[in-house]
């Protein structure tokens, strides 16, 4: 894919608005772009050919979630979802404190997690599904602090440890903390118990994270009922628990987004049945409006 000036000025934009909510050096925010100081400075001097590839555009892009299409830019409605997780966050982040978020999908987790990123300093979001194991992940969450990430592990992990505990009011979110293998989450008690009182962390799936750590503690499987317990011993809900609630629910959410997004000028109705009270869908049918208007 060829990237124009028009696209390689919006992906700059939002690395500057990214830099407003990063604690550290324009080095350490290089180092989670993937580019080196240098590539930084000269980019955002407005130097913007042949400093780094397409491929490294692209993948910034991909990291800020800046679209690269003509589409308009998505607006985020306040649903109940959004709310709740949003508050869990602050609270974690505020008071160095951890919790678990085990919700069906398709309800905007994820989504308000990298907003609540995006808007807040020192958040970082870690897809875990991409990092399943021990080294990866401890590799990616130094990276995204700005942290050297490529030398020994364990000088990566004392690095990053010191630089949690250093750093004001850290928040560390776990998405899709399920796929996670079972080194990878022994390794996060671990780091848990050396930021204590120092870091924030949110882990979030879907049933089978719940299922996962309900059935390792029943079995007695080292690690798991202690990292329940710092994470606060509970499976926090935002969703209801009957499916007809659920449903009500599900409406609420899609008409909330179709109106921040396209307003009254479509049968809201018509479109949340059209799209079986399906978030992803709902956004592929709004993305579709918006490119015929």
């Amino acid at each position: 894919m060829n990237l124009n000036k028009n696209l390689k000025e919006k992906i700059v934009a939002a690395m500057i608005e990214r830099r407003r909510n990063f604690e550290g050096s324009d080095a350490k925010f290089a180092t989670t772009l993937g580019i080196s100081s240098s590539q930084y400075s000269r980019i955002t001097n407005g130097e913007l050919d042949r400093v780094i590839s397409d491929p490294n555009w692209i993948s910034i892009a991909r990291k800020l979630d800046v679209t690269l299409n003509n589409l308009p830019e998505w607006k985020t409605a306040r649903t109940p979802v959004y709310e709740f997780v949003t508050g869990q966050l602050a609270f974690c982040q505020e008071n160095a404190a951890s919790r678990m978020l085990c919700d069906v999908a398709d309800i905007g987790k994820t989504y308000t997690a990298k907003c609540y990123v995006k808007a807040n300093k020192n958040a970082v979001y870690i897809d875990c599904s991409q990092v399943k194991s021990k080294q990866k992940l401890i590799r990616n969450i130094a990276k995204e602090f700005g942290v050297g990430h490529t030398g020994t592990y364990a000088d990566v992990y004392a690095d990053l440890v010191f630089y949690l505990r250093s750093l004001p009011q850290p928040l560390v979110i776990l998405d899709e903390a399920g796929d996670l293998d079972y080194a990878a989450f022994l390794e996060l008690k671990a780091l848990w118990n050396a930021t204590e009182r120092c870091c924030g962390w949110y882990m979030m799936g879907a049933d089978g994270l719940r299922e996962k750590i309900r059935r390792s503690i029943e079995f007695k499987k080292v690690g798991y009922a202690e990292l329940f317990s710092r994470y606060g011993s509970r499976y926090q809900k935002a969703s209801p628990d009957s499916e007809r609630d659920m449903q009500d629910f599900k409406t609420v959410h899609a008409a909330l987004i179709i109106k921040a997004n396209v307003g009254n000028e479509v049968d809201i109705q018509s479109l949340i049945a059209r799209s079986d009270f399906s978030l992803r869908r709902i956004y592929d049918e709004v993305n579709k409006i918006s490119a015929k208007a």
